[in-house]
């Protein structure tokens, strides 16, 4: 490990806004806040671009970006120390370990902007919104909670929808192109690092705004991925670098 990324890990150590696998966290995050404004998740948060954009537009809400990379989650949480931003914190840790840290409905909302769209078939389980993942988002999640997806992948946003579709799930936005279909949308204007890359190439970004309303049947899985298999076989879109694993 680098002498930057040790200087790093060692600083987040000392951050008041940052918890790294906090076990015994659940129910506990309106006292930290010190407020009973409504929790926004950012998951695989990255930098945090997301929670920090989102809380200034709605400083009425409390923001949460949750990243395995202490690395990264530096650089955000450092921004919110030096810009005095109170309504954000970070959770260092597994994805699929969220529903550890909360009791179930203590979070009101769900981004995941450009989250790793796992473009190979065998790592389609790992797409944060298969159903595996979905299944956990619902359990933190109030019943009047939601979910937002933003993307440049084809395939991440294609399988969302085939996702949705196969359990019945409300829509509540659907843009295949925001910046035709949502162009004053403050919370769309946002941009983490990754969407500055550009990497799908696609030249657009997508968006889904759903709820999690109905129960996630298991046995609908294996049909699910299925259905992949036969869709994606032949998928075309451009490899992914993942920064996420090597960085």
């Amino acid at each position: 490990m680098g002498q930057k990324k040790l200087i790093r890990f060692a600083e987040i150590n000392t951050f008041n806004n940052v918890f790294q696998y906090p076990e015994g966290s659940s129910g506990t995050w309106h006292k930290h806040f010190q407020n009973d404004n409504p929790i926004v998740l950012e998951l695989a948060c990255g930098k945090g671009e997301y929670a920090l954009g989102l809380s200034l537009l709605y400083p009425e809400k409390n923001f949460i970006g949750v990243d395995v990379k202490g690395n990264r989650i530096w650089v955000g949480a450092k921004k919110a120390i030096e810009n005095k931003i109170t309504n954000v914190a970070f959770i260092r840790s597994q994805i699929g370990m969220i529903n550890n840290y909360f009791t179930p409905g203590e979070t009101d909302e769900i981004w995941l902007p450009f989250p790793d769209p796992q473009l190979r078939l065998s790592k389609a389980k790992n797409r944060l919104t298969h159903p595996i993942f979905l299944r956990k988002f619902q359990q933190i999640l109030n019943p009047s909670g939601y979910i937002n997806l933003k993307t440049d992948s084809p395939t991440l946003y294609a399988f969302t929808k085939l996702v949705i579709a196969l359990h019945n799930l409300s829509v509540l936005v659907d843009s295949d192109d925001i910046k035709k279909d949502l162009p004053e949308n403050k919370e769309l204007q946002i941009k983490t690092h990754y969407e500055g890359l550009d990497i799908a190439g696609s030249k657009k970004v997508h968006y889904l705004k759903f709820k999690i309303d109905k129960v996630l049947d298991i046995e609908k899985d294996e049909v699910l991925m299925n259905q992949v298999k036969l869709i994606e076989k032949d998928n075309k879109e451009g490899k992914v670098f993942d920064e996420k694993e090597t960085d």
